[in-house]
């Protein structure tokens, strides 16, 4: 199978070559990127790390692809031998997982092979990779894009999606079209203020009924309807998503349809930035294959209504994953700039010299606040439910129980030159029962403290120091979950090739003794040119990772991690 795909590549390349003027010395560009993560597991009992039989695991990747006028090909071989603790089981072994050509012509665009798309804001369709997460559900067959008239986009999409280093049971269609009306005319583009865009999608899904217990539709459709606004710093766009009924094992067979809607709205201007998101998703679970489980196959993605924080605390411990099943969420985020204002030397009585006052606001002072929340929906179970229909919902309305909320704010603020800091403070509330399926845990309210601070010592020596605190609420029947933490790290860089750092956590608060461990781990880092190469040991406590709403449980871990990434 590899030596076919190599051929079938080199056969493409050949036939571009061959298509060109004969005399033509453009014989193309070939550029990718690889990367390789080797982890060395050691064992540590008194984490909870899991023992690995292999002692050392192996994540890596190679994409070359290939470029010559309109045409395009290029191949990813992948390597998990074994995958790193914590990513899909499924991936294991070494094989070429993606491979394309693509051309265009006459405004057609025609890919043959795997691609990633996505439909609006993908709450109906979306194939595409989050490497992190190990997430990869790139589709396989032909993908067709066409701008008949200028202001009109269509694509089409037809395929299998990727499931590790194979293929899903369900086959997946699509068609999309989006109108931009103001490139309609020369008059409109020039003269019309406000941008409008509408777009609409329909996307099914089919798989062979193989259920004994029940009769399951074999076709299961969706179709969404979007329209964008934009006029000065204004913006609004909204998506409404239905699709029919779509039984299947994450809503426990039920014959209810789908629902979502999505709206986003935002102000900027200089120095001041808004914006507001509200979202309803109601059995929107939706997957080629109906019997599938963790983050297979999902022919969708549900957009996160919650920051996607970056400090070490809020990211790992309380992350919120999206609920496909059922939530109504809300997210809002102000931003503002406080001006740098100027003062005037002070003479210095008695003489010719002056003195430079202080001055705080000698540089700007940057203010953010955000506030998300997620519900459940206001639901009742359907009583003699001879019709499977499971439940029915108040469209917009959430109900008392709070699956996650999280207000923070950060200020960031230039001191000197040289000197700057960031404060954050986080308030969370995660409800573990639905969160991580843990039943008969509880909510946890955490509040976090980060204070990161930078100092330039000259052109090329940096220094930053960030402390964190973590404490939890034990009271008004919260649950405790692992108590405190607090964490310290320490990053030295010599730019633009060497950084190092150090990072501490402790769980002091933790209710048993013997779970008040460090987390001890350093690492070294070089870059050269286009390639980086990093070098860290230590202990790694579990967690989860999320990106978008989309989260994977990271377990405990102690030993040495080697990374090596590159360009060309």
């Amino acid at each position: 199978m590899k030596k076919i795909t190599l051929l079938s590549l080199s056969i493409l390349v050949g036939f571009s070559g061959f298509s060109q003027e004969k005399n033509s010395t453009d014989i193309g560009q070939i550029h990718g990127n690889v990367q390789t993560d080797v982890q060395y597991y050691n064992e540590d009992s008194l984490i909870g790390a899991p023992v690995v039989p292999e002692k050392m695991l192996m994540n890596g990747f190679a994409n070359i692809n290939y470029t010559r006028g309109n045409f395009a090909a290029g191949i990813r071989y992948e390597s998990y031998l074994n995958a790193l603790q914590g990513f899909p089981a499924g991936y294991r072994g070494t094989g070429i997982a993606y491979k394309y050509a693509t051309y265009n012509i006459d405004n057609l665009e025609v890919t043959a092979g795997n691609y990633y798309e996505q439909f609006g804001s993908g709450m109906i369709f979306r194939a595409y990779e989050e490497r992190q997460l190990g997430y990869d559900n790139a589709m396989d067959g032909f993908r067709l894009k066409y701008k008949p008239y200028r202001g009109v986009y269509l694509k089409g999409v037809y395929g299998k999606q990727r499931l590790f280093f194979g293929k899903g049971a369900g086959i997946v269609r699509g068609i999309d079209g989006e109108l931009v009306i103001n490139e309609l005319s020369d008059s409109l583009e020039l003269n019309m203020k406000t941008r409008i865009v509408l777009g609409g999608s329909f996307v099914s899904k089919y798989q062979e009924d193989d259920n004994q217990a029940f009769i399951l539709p074999e076709n299961v459709g969706a179709f969404a309807g979007r329209i964008n606004l934009y006029r000065g710093g204004f913006s609004l766009a909204t998506e409404y998503v239905e699709k029919i009924n779509d039984p299947s094992a994450d809503n426990g067979f039920i014959y209810k349809k789908g629902q979502a809607l999505l709206l986003n709205t935002a102000y900027s201007q200089k120095g001041f930035g808004a914006s507001f998101t509200a979202k309803k998703v109601d059995n929107m679970s939706f997957r080629s294959d109906r019997n599938e489980g963790q983050t297979n196959l999902f022919i969708n993605y549900l957009p996160s209504t919650s920051k996607q924080h970056t400090y070490n605390l809020p990211a790992t411990l309380y992350p919120y994953a999206v609920q496909p099943n059922g939530e109504i969420a809300f997210e809002g985020d102000v931003s503002y700039k406080i001006r740098r204002k100027r003062k005037k030397k002070i003479k210095i009585e008695g003489t010719d010299e002056y003195r430079k006052p202080f001055n705080l606001r000698k540089y700007s002072t940057e203010i953010s606040v955000n506030w998300s929340a997620a519900f459940a929906p206001d639901t009742s179970i359907i009583a003699n439910d001879s019709l499977r229909q499971g439940y029915t919902t108040n469209f917009f309305m959430p109900s008392r129980r709070i699956y996650f909320s999280d207000f923070n704010i950060e200020i960031k603020k230039k001191l000197t030159k040289d000197l700057k800091f960031v404060y954050s403070f986080f308030n969370m509330r995660y409800d573990k029962d639905i969160i991580e399926g843990k039943t008969g845990t509880g909510v946890v309210n955490a509040r976090i403290h980060v204070l990161d601070v930078t100092y330039n010592i000259d052109d090329e020596n940096t220094i930053r120091i960030e402390a964190q605190h973590l404490g939890v609420n034990k009271k008004d029947n919260f649950f405790e979950d692992e108590g405190n933490w607090v964490t310290g790290l320490a990053e030295y860089t010599i730019s633009p090739n060497w950084f190092f750092a150090v990072l501490d956590q402790f769980n002091y608060g933790n209710s048993d003794s013997k779970k008040r461990i460090h987390y001890l781990f350093g690492s070294v880092g070089y870059i050269h040119n286009a390639s980086r190469f990093s070098l860290s040991y230590g202990r790694q406590r579990a967690g989860i990772f999320c990106v978008g709403g989309v989260c994977r449980v990271v377990p405990a871990s102690n030993g040495f991690t080697f990374t090596m990434t590159s360009t060309f």
